[in-house]
């Protein structure tokens, strides 16, 4: 899946759970970045990866607009 098909597939705006990011075998939700949570949250720590939003003390999220633009700035793989 390319940067451009992954853009169509996220909704306009608004906030986005982690299973809706990197997908959920269970539900069928197909990943937007094929990466496992414990790579995904090393990332955040580490700043590669966007800040989340903690609606709640069991419910974080991810903007939109900053999954988005972190689709963008991938590199091109080879």
């Amino acid at each position: 899946m390319n940067a451009e098909s992954r853009t169509h597939s996220l909704p306009e705006y608004g906030l986005m759970r982690l299973s809706q990011i990197l997908g959920d075998k269970k539900k069928g939700i197909q990943p937007i970045i094929p990466i496992s949570k414990s790579s995904w949250w090393a990332g955040v720590k580490a700043g590669r990866y966007p800040k989340p939003v903690k609606l709640s003390a069991r419910c974080t999220c991810w903007r939109v607009d900053d999954i988005r633009a972190l689709i963008s700035s991938e590199l091109p793989r080879t």
